[in-house]
């Protein structure tokens, strides 16, 4: 599915270049949950903005599904994040005025509104949400914002899933609660998750760990035994699971 060779980011400050990536190579199959590791300023961040077509490298080349993505326009690279790639990411980035369904609408703002709304109550419920569908950000827990952005970022469908530092922000139930969920999409749905994380327990749920040090990938190895995250308690009821009622 995802195919860099041998791929290099430089950025330009005035007269300074700076190498972010130095001949980056990784190939991660359909379907994989795979995790990224590495230090501040290790290039992993650049490396999963190139995955997910927000850049493109300075050399070298990205398959995305057969799509050499170094040689698209814009407007294509826009389609494939639109249509191919959900984002998560650290920082939730919900809108705090608006209730938990009306964000996971956002992506699909400019569809039918019956579809809409059908389709992203669907993906509340695949996070254990669909009962706090009416809440505000701010009435839900850090634990619950994270499964919000997840339904948002599942709404369209993607074949794959970018997660950047998810459970940054969560104390150690809630990032369980956030990684049995997109393990279970992993398993369940086949979605491809990629995951950057700098934390080992968490590494150690995917079902390989990519470490990236100084812009090159300096190992990938396989997880023998992939730790299964356990949800526990109402507020982590797993996706699928009956509504739990008081």
């Amino acid at each position: 599915m995802i195919e860099l060779e041998n791929v290099t980011k430089i950025y330009r400050m005035g007269s300074v270049e700076v190498a972010a990536l130095r001949g980056a190579s990784l190939s991660i199959r359909q379907g994989e949950m795979v995790a990224i590791m590495g230090p501040s300023g290790s290039g992993k961040s650049t490396l999963m903005n190139i995955i997910g077509c927000l850049d493109v490298p300075t050399s070298g080349r990205y398959f995305l599904e057969e799509e050499d993505v170094g040689r698209l326009g814009d407007d294509r690279l826009a389609e494939i994040r639109n249509r191919k790639i959900g984002f998560v990411f650290q920082t939730y980035n919900l809108l705090p005025r608006i209730s938990a369904l009306a964000n996971v609408e956002l992506p699909l703002l400019y569809g039918n509104g019956r579809d809409r709304r059908r389709r992203s109550l669907e993906a509340l419920e695949k996070v254990g949400l669909g009962h706090r569908a009416k809440h505000r950000p701010a009435e839900l827990s850090g634990g619950e914002q994270q499964r919000v952005g997840i339904a948002r970022a599942l709404v369209k469908d993607p074949s794959l899933l970018l997660a950047d530092e998810p459970t940054g922000n969560l104390d150690s139930r809630s990032s369980q609660e956030i990684v049995a969920i997109l393990q279970k999409l992993n398993r369940e749905a086949g979605i491809a998750v990629v995951l950057v994380t700098h934390e080992p327990d968490i590494a150690a749920a995917t079902r390989r760990v990519i470490s990236v040090r100084d812009g090159e990938v300096v190992s990938d190895e396989a997880v023998a035994q992939p730790r299964q995250a356990q949800a526990s308690g109402e507020g982590a009821r797993a996706p699928g699971d009956p509504e739990q009622r008081p």
